[in-house]
């Protein structure tokens, strides 16, 4: 437990590296979740630290229990009305926080913090790699993971093999790259040109 909130924790400050170097222009370009620029993701995964029980209750209600059309408004909404440095601040301020996703524990919470600050990093074109230790706990080893479930991405007949760690995941012809890469396209992101290889590489890479 204590392991895993440490790399909660690391993995926050060192977005929020990332974030404090970025240009304006850069906060404004797509990143990999589709419809929402680097200012979006930002919002969206300090959300937790800024939102009472009650006022994610709120947007629940307004959005009709839709969880995902409830974190749309909230991301989009304060990408406008918070200043980069702000989103920033607030990612570092709450680096240890301890926030988990319902159902998720300390190990959805880093997955999650994972998986969208590659969203930020890959569509950017920087060039960082997640430390293994933080990347291992958000790569699936089932088809009936949470995360697998979560983003009902069609993965069928498909084996993802990491080129840079000792993991595969699935069965079919081979797609291969690296293993944050694979998690990425797992999650349902198409990823840049040129980052996967094999046959099924395609289907996960934006045309």
């Amino acid at each position: 437990m204590n392991d895993i909130r440490a790399a909660v924790a690391a993995e926050r400050r060192d977005l929020a590296d990332v974030l404090a170097g970025l240009s304006d222009r850069q906060w404004d370009q797509p990143s990999l979740c589709a419809g929402w620029r680097v200012r979006e993701v930002a919002a969206h995964i300090t959300t937790p630290f800024r939102y009472s029980l009650p006022k994610v209750v709120l947007g629940l209600l307004a959005a009709r229990g839709d969880f995902n059309r409830a974190a749309d408004r909230f991301a989009r909404r304060d990408a406008v009305t918070m200043t980069p440095r702000q989103l920033t601040a607030s990612l570092r301020d709450n680096a240890t926080h301890p926030w988990k996703p319902p159902g998720g524990g300390h190990e959805g919470a880093l997955s999650h913090d994972v998986i969208h600050g590659l969203d930020i990093t890959v569509a950017l074109g920087l060039d960082r790699k997640v430390p293994e230790e933080r990347l291992r706990p958000a790569l699936p080893v089932s088809a009936s993971d949470r995360g697998v479930l979560f983003f009902k991405v069609d993965l069928a007949g498909v084996e993802f093999r990491a080129d840079d760690l000792d993991w595969t995941f699935g069965t079919g012809t081979p797609v291969h790259g690296s293993a944050q890469d694979l998690l990425l396209a797992i999650c349902g992101r198409k990823l840049p040109p040129g980052r996967l290889r094999g046959a099924p590489a395609a289907r996960f890479t934006r045309a």
